[in-house]
C-alpha cells in the first residue's frame, strides 16, 4: 500500500528532537526550539529529499532529529490532582499575530506547562518556535521576530512526571501534495489506537506519541481536494473529544467535537482580528471581545473573504466537560455560556446547606478551592481566612536534605497559617479527592499547626470512573471513591468530618443546561463509549519487578491496557 503522503514527525521516547521541519513542493516550513534550528533553503536539497522517499514526489520521508536527554525529578503530590491536557489559541488578521499569540497562551498557563508553541504564516511560510517549560521559558523577543505575519496558532501542554518530550510539543506542522498545515488540538480520541494501526496497515510512518499526529495522517490521505472538506473527512473518522485550530497559508480553522467536550471560543479584536482560544481569560488579556462559543460539531473557517461556518455531524444533546467548572479553568472565565467563579461559589454554598458543621473558620486549598470556600464561607456565616499558604516558585525540582522531612512534597507547596488555625475547628475547602494521598498531608498539616478539628468539604461529586476526554486522570483501581466509602475515606484522610458535593444537587444547580455535561467520572457512565483503555504512566509501571521474574507476562497482565470488561489488550504507553 502506499504511504501517507504526509511529512512524518520525529520522535524519541526520552529525548528532546528538534523540532519538526516538514517541507513539499508547495511551500517551505522552518522550525525552532530552543536548542536548535533546522532548515531546508532550496528546491535542490527539497528535489534529493523527494528522490530518495518513493516514485511518487507527493510522499515526503522523515528529516532527521537531533536528540539530547533532559531528566526532571518526578513530584508525586503534582500528580494528585487531574490534569487539563493543554490549551489551544489561533489568531487571524492581527500584524502582531504571534505575539499576542504568546500573550494569551501565557493567559491558558494553568492548562499545560510541560511544554509551549506558536507557528505562524508569512510570505506563504508556516514558521514554528516550540520548546519545553513554561510559555515564559519558550518565548522571547528573538524568537518571536521569527514568527512574522498575521496569522498563528498555539499550544500549552500539560505536565506530567518524568521525561518531557519536544517531539509531543505541538502544534504539529506537516507538508502534504497540496500545501503545509499546522495543527493545535484540546482533548483525546477514544478511537485512536484503531485509527493508527489502519493508517499504518496503509503505510503511514508515526513518529510521536500523541494521538493529534493522526488528524494530520487523515488530512493528508483524504481524496478530497479542498482543505475544509478534507477536515471534514478526517473529523468524521474521530470519536472522542476535540477542540482543534488549523492553519493553512491562507486559511485559520477552528473544529470542535459534535458533544463539545471541551471548550473553544471565538472572539474580535478592535482591529477586526479574530481569535479562537480554550478560554474567554485569553480573549480578556489581547483585549479581544467574546463574541459566542464555537459550537458542538462546527467548523469555523477565516480566511480573506470573511468567516463561513458549517456543522459537522450534529448531536442534539452536548456533553461538555463538568470538570471545567470544577477545577480546570481560571475563575475570570466564560466557560460553556457560564461564569466559573459563579459556578465554584454556588458549588460551596450547596456545601454548606447539604453538609453543615459548627465551624470557627473557613479555610481554603489554594488556589482552585478558594472561591468554593468563599461560597461556603458566606452561607455558613463564619469567617473565611486564609489558612493555607501556597508557594508559587516551586519547581520541578528539588533536593531533600539526608535527614527525611515528613510530606516534603506538600509542605514545599503549602505552609499552613499557625494563627489562624491553632485552636480552631476548621473547615478545609477543596475541589476534589482523587488518589486521597494529598489530602491526606494536608489534613495533617492543619492538625501540626493546632487545629482543635478539621472537616473536609470538596466542591464536587466523588471521582469513580477514569476520563477518556482530554484529562489526565489515574486509573479506576487508584481512585480513592471508586475503592472506599465516605467514612473509608474520612479515616483514611484523618479528618474529623468529609463531604461531597451531591451530584443530584449539582445538576439541580445546572438546571435546564444539567443534560449537558458529561458526568462520567462521577457515574462511570460514558457518552463515547472509550474503545482503547485504561493506561498506565511508563514511568509508573515496575519493569525491574516484571523483567527481574524472567517473564513478559507481568507486562500483558499485571500494568497494561484492559478495556472495560478487563481483558488485556495492546498497551499505548502514556508518557
Amino acid at each position: 500500500m502506499a504511504a501517507s503522503n504526509l511529512s512524518t514527525l520525529c520522535s524519541s521516547s526520552h529525548s528532546k528532537p528538534s523540532s519538526f521541519p516538514f517541507c513539499n513542493t508547495q511551500s517551505f516550513i522552518t522550525t525552532t526550539n530552543n536548542n536548535n534550528t533546522l532548515f531546508l533553503n532550496n528546491t535542490n536539497s527539497l528535489q534529493t529529499l523527494l528522490s530518495h522517499s518513493t516514485h511518487n514526489p507527493r510522499y515526503l520521508l522523515p528529516l532527521p532529529c537531533t536528540k539530547t536527554t533532559n531528566t526532571f525529578a518526578s513530584f508525586d503530590d503534582d500528580n494528585e490532582k487531574p490534569r487539563e491536557e493543554c490549551g489551544v489559541v489561533g489568531i487571524y488578521g492581527d500584524p502582531e499575530a504571534s505575539r499576542l499569540c504568546s500573550l494569551a497562551l501565557h493567559a491558558l498557563q494553568h492548562r499545560g506547562q510541560e511544554g509551549a508553541g506558536i507557528v505562524a504564516v508569512h510570505d506563504n511560510l508556516l514558521h514554528s518556535v516550540n520548546g519545553v517549560g513554561l510559555v515564559s521559558d519558550v518565548f522571547d523577543e528573538s524568537n518571536l521576530s521569527q514568527l512574522p505575519g498575521s496569522s498563528a496558532i498555539g499550544h500549552v501542554r500539560y505536565s506530567t512526571a518524568g521525561h518531557s518530550k519536544l517531539c509531543n510539543v505541538q502544534p504539529f506542522v506537516a507538508g502534504y501534495r497540496f500545501g503545509s498545515v499546522a495543527v493545535a488540538h484540546n482533548g483525546n480520541f477514544v478511537n485512536y489506537r484503531s485509527l493508527r494501526a489502519k493508517l499504518e496497515d496503509n503505510g503511514s510512518i508515526f513518529n510521536t506519541t500523541s494521538d493529534t499526529e493522526v488528524v494530520l495522517h487523515l488530512i493528508a490521505t483524504s481524496k478530497h481536494r479542498p482543505f475544509l472538506l478534507r477536515i471534514v473527512d478526517a473529523c468524521e473518522n474521530l470519536k472522542g473529544a476535540y477542540s482543534l485550530v488549523f492553519l493553512t497559508e491562507d486559511k485559520l480553522v477552528a473544529v470542535r467535537d459534535p458533544f463539545g467536550f471541551r471548550p473553544l471560543v471565538m472572539g474580535r479584536r478592535s482591529n477586526g482580528a479574530v481569535v479562537f482560544a480554550s478560554e474567554t481569560c485569553a480573549l480578556d488579556l489581547i483585549e479581544a471581545t467574546y463574541e459566542r462559543e464555537v459550537n458542538p460539531g462546527e467548523v469555523v473557517v477565516v480566511d480573506h473573504t470573511g468567516i463561513q461556518s458549517l456543522c459537522l455531524v450534529s448531536h442534539p444533546e452536548p456533553k461538555q466537560c463538568i470538570f471545567e467548572h470544577i477545577y480546570f479553568a481560571l475563575p475570570n472565565s466564560v466557560v460553556f455560556g457560564k461564569s466559573v467563579y459563579e459556578s465554584r461559589r454556588k458549588f460551596g454554598e450547596i456545601l454548606a446547606t447539604e453538609s453543615p458543621v459548627e465551624c470557627d473558620v473557613v479555610i481554603a486549598v489554594p488556589d482552585s478551592g478558594v472561591v468554593a470556600a468563599l461560597g461556603y464561607a458566606a452561607k455558613a456565616g463564619v469567617p473565611f481566612q486564609q489558612g493555607l499558604i501556597r508557594s508559587h516558585y516551586v519547581g520541578r525540582t528539588f533536593i531533600e536534605p539526608s535527614q527525611k522531612i515528613r510530606d516534603f512534597g506538600v509542605k514545599l507547596k503549602l505552609s499552613p497559617v499557625r494563627g489562624v488555625l491553632e485552636g480552631k475547628r476548621v473547615v478545609v475547602v477543596d475541589d476534589s479527592i482523587v488518589r486521597g494521598t494529598t489530602s491526606s498531608k494536608i489534613v495533617r498539616l492543619i492538625k501540626e499547626a493546632g487545629a482543635k478539628e478539621v472537616h473536609v468539604r470538596i466542591a464536587c461529586p466523588p471521582i469513580v470512573g477514569s476520563c477518556y476526554y482530554g484529562v489526565d486522570t489515574p486509573s479506576k483501581e487508584e481512585l480513592i471513591s471508586n475503592r472506599m466509602s465516605v467514612e473509608e475515606m474520612r479515616e483514611f484522610i484523618g479528618c474529623d468530618s468529609l463531604a461531597f458535593l451531591p451530584l443530584d444537587r449539582l445538576k439541580m444547580l445546572l438546571e435546564d443546561d444539567a443534560p449537558n455535561y458529561c458526568y462520567a467520572c462521577f457515574s462511570g457512565k460514558y457518552p463515547v463509549q472509550p474503545e482503547e483503555l485504561e493506561t498506565t504512566s511508563l514511568h509508573e509501571f515496575d519493569w525491574d519487578g516484571a523483567l527481574n521474574n524472567g517473564s513478559l507476562k507481568a507486562i500483558e497482565e499485571e500494568g497494561w491496557v484492559r478495556n472495560q470488561e478487563g481483558v488485556s489488550e495492546n498497551k499505548i504507553v502514556s508518557v
